[in-house]
């Protein structure tokens, strides 16, 4: 009985891993954006230091576009961390 139980917790926890990773619109991006293509939109959170939102020309709070940072020009360095 127990060992029905553990897989069944087991099958469970393996869909919503499945679930979880083929919902994340960060995941579901099959490639990048070829070299002068525009870039996907998408959100960021708003910094808290006052420096930097006044920096990029944010206010209040929340997640903003790149597209509302008030300049002519965005450098955008991305990572790969894996």
């Amino acid at each position: 009985m127990l060992t029905k139980l553990k897989e069944i917790l087991v099958s469970c926890l393996c869909i919503f891993a499945f679930l979880f990773v083929a919902t994340d619109p960060a995941l579901a991006a099959s490639n990048p954006p070829a070299p002068g293509e525009t870039l996907p939109s998408f959100k960021l959170a708003v910094p808290e230091d006052d420096q930097a939102r006044s920096y990029l020309g944010l206010s209040g709070s929340g997640q903003f576009a790149v597209a509302e940072i008030k300049t002519q020009v965005v450098i955008i360095e991305i990572f790969n961390m894996y």
